[in-house]
């Protein structure tokens, strides 16, 4: 797969992809709804011999509007930027959305940033996407100004999975009841995270489950609970996918602390301390629980890891599509 290019405000003119088609959209989770569209780019592109570039804004225009507002975000903007490029996107238009931007018009941003600084030769964009000041901008806004701008647009209509349509929100309150596998439908692969490995209280090592422990994102709105995971060691043509059952929660039975994403690595011996681990959830097991005793414990881990075992057995190979991006 070719380089994937990043281009960002402080690029200069220079080494920018000029006459480039681009998809927009915030692209949280990069789901079927955002896929749709972005195939829509990289198919306009090949019409035309011309690239197909995604573009999006960090942080979230929700952080800059609603600052102290809990954000469950499927994805950070690595992950999104890792995800746009296992796409066969060119690279990726990231534009920073701070008070000026928020000021822009839409006519100032289509003419200025679209034309003008990027030089596009043509806009795939969701129905429901919008931009500029107030959100004036539109889908329709940008079919009636391309004639005149001499370049083409083109609209995708909301994707459905049994009459519902996809969404950000509707993958988020999925994962908030721990219903991965309708979170994994609507995205188009499994949801992930990424973290570094860190030392827990090695209580695992003592019950024979050794666990790689990372923190999430404070505002994860994962459900707390058992879940089966498949986890990904390293990067490009040298990542191995290993199998595992992991908890997500407070761990009840002993501390009830801030919580934690704690993974026991089926068949699996080296050390992962201060590696960045990438870990996709396959199937949810159950609810976290208080157990009143160390046996009774050990004995439901037992139960949870084979039903992991059968879960990522039915699933051989799941795992998201990531792309490099230096």
């Amino acid at each position: 797969m070719p380089a994937f290019t990043i281009i960002r405000d402080s690029t200069p003119p220079s080494d920018i992809l000029k006459g480039a088609v681009v998809a927009m959209g915030n692209f949280d989770g990069v789901h079927l709804g955002h896929r749709a569209v972005i195939e829509a780019a990289i198919e306009m592109g090949k019409a035309h011999g011309r690239p197909a570039l995604a573009l999006t804004f960090e942080p979230h225009p929700r952080r800059f509007f609603s600052p102290n507002t809990p954000q469950f975000r499927l994805t950070d903007e690595t992950a999104k930027l890792r995800l746009l490029a296992g796409m066969g996107l060119a690279g990726a238009v990231v534009m920073t959305f701070d008070k000026g931007r928020a000021q822009t018009s839409a006519q100032d941003f289509i003419h200025h940033d679209l034309i003008g600084r990027l030089g596009v030769s043509g806009i795939a964009a969701g129905y429901d996407f919008h931009f500029g000041k107030g959100r004036v901008g539109s889908p329709s806004l940008l079919a009636n100004e391309a004639p005149k701008l001499g370049i083409e647009v083109d609209v995708q209509a909301h994707v459905d999975i049994d009459e519902r349509p996809v969404s950000s929100t509707a993958i988020r309150e999925a994962l908030a009841e721990g219903q991965v596998t309708e979170a994994t439908a609507m995205l188009g692969g499994p949801w992930f995270v990424t973290s570094e490995v860190i030392h827990g209280e090695k209580r695992g090592r003592d019950l024979g489950y050794p666990t790689a422990n990372m923190r999430l994102d404070r505002d994860c709105g994962l459900r707390h609970g058992i879940y089966a995971v498949r986890v990904g060691r390293g990067r490009g043509a040298d990542r191995v996918l290993i199998d595992g059952v992991a908890n997500f929660g407070r761990r009840p039975t002993f501390d009830n602390g801030a919580p934690l994403l704690e993974t026991f690595l089926f068949d699996f011996k080296d050390s992962l301390y201060g590696e960045v681990l990438d870990v996709a959830f396959i199937g949810f097991i159950r609810e976290e629980a208080k157990f009143t005793s160390i046996e009774a414990l050990i004995r439901q881990m037992d139960d949870d890891s084979a039903k992991a075992r059968a879960l990522l057995a039915a699933s051989p190979g799941l795992f998201p599509r990531l792309g490099e991006i230096g």
